[in-house]
């Protein structure tokens, strides 16, 4: 615990929540508890709004257990109010179970896995990985429900070949993803006698899945959820590293994770929005509604209906403000900042960014650029994050890719196609898409920092600015 004395209480917030979030669904889990300690409440898109949300309230919804929205009314709200929006993404890439996982090689019993995102798979390796996610259950009265489980004990490896028997696998190291990067989970001959998980494949139903995996690997999930292995209907698992969040460096100036991109991002806006909603800023009697949006499927393009191309913007805002003239109204009040991680200028391939655009660890917000909007940053969305920065004291930096590069892009640019002013930030950080990236501990109160005076300071700031 020593070494925990000089990092910055926000860092260490964030680490509770990262080491407790190996999936989105347990990040969803984890914002909501977050989220319900500051009183915000839970509503359903299947409810009336109207008998359950009114001005002065706060309130966060989920959809599939994957995306989450929160927001906060201030108490003179009225339909047609702008929304000022956090948007973040809480996928990162990973490995995923297959539907049909069962794999025997050699001896092995082996995991059947798809890549997610464009992750630095050669990170995997050797690697101590777990699973993680979400299972459907039959409980006793017959009706279903799904149920997160998180197995922190090491069960997978994917070894890498011994130098001995590749002598030029530091030369060139190159892999085939589908034949040459599956998990070991075992040894054959420890589980010829285990017991069945399920029906046999003739009289099994089709929601019967014990032919699709191996019956240890069901039993694990069973005795990790205190079922029986027939009460498994399906499940969507992700392997995670089981090595936990820590900060390092000489002066405790870095965090060394996995899924910092973008759970960082997601964390600040949580903690900030939450803090908001703790001082009693909903007193003010105008001013725009607050929120934070936390995507999925981010990293595979957004296309889901929980990902940032989904109706969970345009549905909140036409919620609260359901006549056409009100959302219009709503729409050209509102202001949204895309909140996801940047790249640090890498001291052994300082090459690789433009000489005056090379943002650092622990530098502050990166206000990201791209003039053929990929990000979706202009002058006055990046004016805009500059006064709010400036209002708790902090500095900003400028990213923009090299001409000789192609550039990555976030949740802004497709959520600007709204009509909504949106501006690209981040914090800078270093081997992004990794299985273990480096962020800064000074850089999540950065990020809060900013968002906290987003929403408390922008509808102000809006009043000065006449810029159509």
């Amino acid at each position: 615990m020593m070494l925990y004395q000089s990092v910055p209480e926000a860092a260490t917030k964030f680490l509770k929540f990262i080491n407790a979030s190996p999936t989105p669904f347990h990040a969803v889990q984890a914002a909501a508890v977050r989220l319900e300690k500051a009183g915000f409440v839970k509503v359903s898109e299947k409810d009336n709004w109207e008998k359950t949300v009114s001005a002065g309230g706060k309130y966060y919804f989920t959809r599939n257990q994957s995306a989450l929205l929160a927001f906060t009314l201030p108490a003179g709200w009225q339909a047609g109010a702008g929304v000022s929006i956090v948007a973040t993404h809480i996928d990162s890439p990973n490995l995923r179970v297959r539907p049909v996982s069962k794999r025997y090689k050699a001896g092995y019993i082996q995991v059947g896995i798809e890549t997610y995102g464009a992750g630095i798979w050669h990170t995997w390796f050797d690697r101590d990985l777990s699973l993680a996610g979400r299972v459907v259950l039959q409980n006793q009265d017959g009706s279903f429900t799904s149920k997160l489980v998180r197995i922190e004990q090491p069960i997978l490896r994917i070894p890498s070949l011994a130098i001995h028997l590749d002598r030029g696998v530091n030369d060139s190291f190159k892999f085939n993803q589908e034949s040459e990067f599956v998990p070991i989970a075992g040894l054959v001959a420890q589980t010829l006698n285990a017991p069945s998980s399920g029906s046999t494949e003739v009289d099994a139903k089709a929601s019967d899945i014990s032919a699709n995996h191996d019956p240890a690997l069901l039993n694990l999930l069973a005795e990790e959820l205190s079922v029986a292995p027939q009460e498994i209907h399906d499940f969507e698992l992700h392997l995670y590293d089981t090595q936990p969040s820590t900060v390092g460096g000489l002066n405790n100036e870095f965090i060394y994770s996995p899924r910092l991109d973008n759970q960082f991002s997601s964390w600040a806006a949580v903690e900030a929005i939450a803090s908001f909603a703790e001082s009693n800023n909903l007193a003010v009697l105008e001013g725009n509604v607050n929120c934070i949006a936390l995507f999925n499927h981010e990293e595979i393009g957004s296309v889901s209906t929980t990902g940032a191309e989904s109706s969970l913007i345009p549905s909140l805002i036409q919620r609260l403000s359901p006549q056409p003239t009100a959302y219009a109204q709503s729409i050209a009040r509102s202001f949204l900042i895309s909140a996801d991680m940047g790249h640090a200028v890498h001291p052994n391939f300082v090459s690789k960014h433009e000489e005056n655009h090379a943002p650092k660890v622990n530098g502050g917000i990166v206000i990201k650029t791209n003039a053929k909007q990929r990000y979706a940053s202009d002058s006055i969305g990046s004016f805009i994050v500059k006064k709010l920065v400036e209002r708790k004291g902090g500095k900003v930096q400028e990213f923009e890719v090299r001409n000789d590069m192609p550039c990555g892009s976030t949740v802004g640019p497709m959520l600007s196609k709204l009509g909504i002013r949106t501006v690209d930030v981040g914090c800078a950080m270093l081997s992004m898409h990794s299985i273990r990236e480096t962020a800064g501990t000074q850089d999540m109160q950065h990020s809060i920092d900013l968002f906290s005076s987003f929403f408390e300071g922008f509808s102000e700031l809006q009043t000065t600015m006449n810029m159509d």
